[in-house]
């Protein structure tokens, strides 16, 4: 019997890392093919071996977010022709995250039904909206916090300790497949997210529940 949702957030309970990248690229002018082979190169290291990265390091809490972005500043070149800013690089990045409230109040819906919720987030020190988060979670895992990282297991574990529920009676929710895979190695069953109204009809189905807004 499933009894709790392990569950992302960047472009999972926001909208997709893509339109938001796509907005910061137009604003500061960044070099959009330039930047697609750098941020491939960095992503498959990071989640297909090859060893440790600057990505490991920042997820974990390793290096500060100022070190990445004069890092990653370095690799990036603008339409002008020289890199682009450094500081303040990432927040420019995510800044397009928006909430997606109707992943919102399927937690609140699933909590109020019984069902255990615990955030699952790999941070580029993010500036999570906390304050809107009432109500949504039973436990909060935040990678740069735990000094871990998705797709390692040992996360999995202290979020799964953290909401008190083996990995048999967990839903993981991600949009990230090697996350997914990680996480239905150790047990949990996953959903590989990628539109709200898929990934709900999908919960309800395993769960038995309403999880929509009723109309």
């Amino acid at each position: 019997m499933l009894k709790g949702v392990l569950i992302d957030w960047g472009g999972v309970l926001t909208t997709s890392l893509s339109d938001s990248i796509a907005g910061w690229i137009a604003q500061d002018r960044i070099d959009a093919s330039h930047y697609k082979d750098v941020m491939r190169d960095l992503v498959l290291h990071a989640y297909e071996g090859g060893g440790e990265s600057a990505i490991h390091a920042l997820e974990r809490g390793e290096i500060s977010a100022a070190d990445f972005e004069r890092d990653l500043a370095a690799r990036l070149m603008t339409l002008d022709g020289v890199p682009p800013a450094a500081e303040g690089l990432l927040a420019r990045m995510f800044l397009g995250f928006k909430p997606v409230e109707e992943m919102n109040e399927m937690l609140r819906r699933a909590r109020a039904a019984g069902i255990r919720t615990c955030l699952l987030s790999n941070s580029w020190e993010n500036d999570y909206p906390r304050d809107s988060w009432d109500g949504l979670f039973d436990a909060i895992v935040i990678s740069g916090e735990v000094g871990m990282r998705k797709p390692e297991p040992r996360i999995f574990h202290h979020a799964l300790d953290q909401v008190g529920l083996p990995a048999e009676e967990c839903v993981f929710i991600d949009d990230i497949e090697a996350n997914i895979v990680a996480a239905q190695a150790l047990g949990l069953l996953g959903i590989h997210h990628s539109d709200a109204s898929a990934t709900i009809g999908e919960l309800e189905g395993l769960f038995g529940l309403p999880l929509r807004p009723l109309t």
